[in-house]
Order: structure tokens, then C-alpha cells, then sequence
């Protein structure tokens, strides 16, 4: 019971902070798209991520620093061009986030009524979920923190790392479903377009800035 605590203590900390996957999680939450499918996602790459960390691969890591410069690259890259996209969003208006929020308060529409938003297409379940899969797996720091780091600590709880695992992982569980089904509470503050440019805006600094803090300096 110590070892799986304290594993759901060092999980969370970890997870919990500003980062490109949890902004895209609320924002999908937020949007009430393809929200369990995110959710999923996120879990089972985490999940995915801790297991290999408890069971050593991050030591196998280690010998193949080119492998983490390749990731870091792409990283970058992938970051930088999303938040990109996200200043676009920010600067024209354009997301369908609005028309979510309000349909959430006012099912039936009025026949007639005018627009408050450029409204987009919503993004097929496909697109969704590869978008999160890079924000996950492309992420140096995530090989870092959860194999590197967390797989280290584990290790010194000897027989009990597994519990340390089990902790880590209901973590990451209680975390993901928090954000994903949690965001809705903020639906009354995002029911105007100046709103979601205002969080498009935010999204945009942060992906940039994660961008480019993985490669400058390389």
C-alpha cells in the first residue's frame, strides 16, 4: 500500500502541470468531442509508458541518445505547427467550440438565428486521436519523467515496484477522467467566441513555447 501511494503521489505530480497533451485534452473536453477517446489515449500511453519504465526499458534508452534527439526533432516540430493552427483560430474566430457549449444549454436551435462564430467541421475521431498520440509519444520530456524518472524510482521500492506501478497508473486514470469530463464546468465561461480565441491564443504560447524550449538550446 506505501509503495502503490506513493506512486499515485510522484504519478500526479507529474502529470499535473501546463503541458501541450493536458491543453488538448481540455480543450477536447471543453468542445465535448471524442472526449472518452482522449481520455483512453492518454491512459493507455501512460500506462503503456510506466510499465516500460518499471521494467528497465528506460536504462535500454540511455544507450540510444539518437533515439531521444529524433524525438525531440519531431517533437518540436509537431508542437510548433500546432500551435500555429491554433493561432490561426485565435486570429479568425474559426472553431466550432461555441456552437458545442451552447448546444449543451439550448438543444434545439432557432430556426433563423444568426451566427456567433465561424463554425468548422468537427474533427473526425480518427484525426483526434492521432492528434493525441503525437502529442503523447512525441514528447521527449514524457520518456523523461515517466520512464526515465518515475522507472528509476520505482525500482528502489525492490519487490513492491509493481505496487509503485499500480499507483502510478490510477494516477494517471483519476487525472485524465478529471480533465477530459471535468472541462465541461467551465462551458459557461466559454459561451462566446472572444472566449475560445482567448483560449486558442493561450494554447497557441504554450505549444510554441514547448516547441521550441525542446530544441533551443539543441
Amino acid at each position: 500500500m506505501t509503495s502503490a501511494l506513493a506512486g499515485l503521489g510522484l504519478g500526479l505530480s507529474l502529470i499535473i502541470a501546463i503541458g501541450a497533451q493536458n491543453l488538448f485534452v481540455l480543450r477536447q473536453g471543453l468542445r465535448r468531442q471524442h472526449t472518452l477517446a482522449v481520455a483512453l489515449v492518454c491512459m493507455s500511453s501512460d500506462a503503456a509508458l510506466i510499465i516500460a519504465g518499471v521494467a528497465g526499458i528506460g536504462l535500454v534508452l540511455t544507450q540510444l541518445p539518437w533515439l531521444i534527439t529524433a524525438v525531440r526533432w519531431a517533437g518540436a516540430l509537431f508542437l510548433v505547427g500546432y500551435g500555429i493552427l491554433a493561432a490561426r483560430r485565435a486570429w479568425r474566430g474559426e472553431d466550432a467550440g461555441v456552437a458545442e457549449v451552447e448546444r449543451s444549454y439550448r438543444p434545439t436551435a432557432r430556426a433563423g438565428a444568426p451566427a456567433t462564430t465561424t463554425r468548422t467541421a468537427p474533427q473526425t475521431r480518427r484525426a483526434v486521436i492521432l492528434s493525441c498520440l503525437a502529442l503523447t509519444w512525441l514528447n521527449p520530456h514524457v520518456y523523461l519523467d515517466t520512464v526515465f524518472l518515475l522507472g528509476s524510482i520505482a525500482n528502489t521500492h525492490g519487490d513492491d515496484r509493481w505496487w509503485f506501478a499500480v499507483g502510478a497508473v490510477a494516477g494517471s486514470v483519476l487525472w485524465f477522467t478529471a480533465l477530459a469530463y471535468g472541462a465541461r464546468l467551465l462551458a459557461p465561461l466559454l459561451r462566446s467566441p472572444a472566449a475560445w480565441r482567448a483560449l486558442d491564443a493561450v494554447i497557441a504560447v504554450v505549444m510554441v513555447a514547448l516547441g521550441v524550449s525542446l530544441v533551443w538550446p539543441a
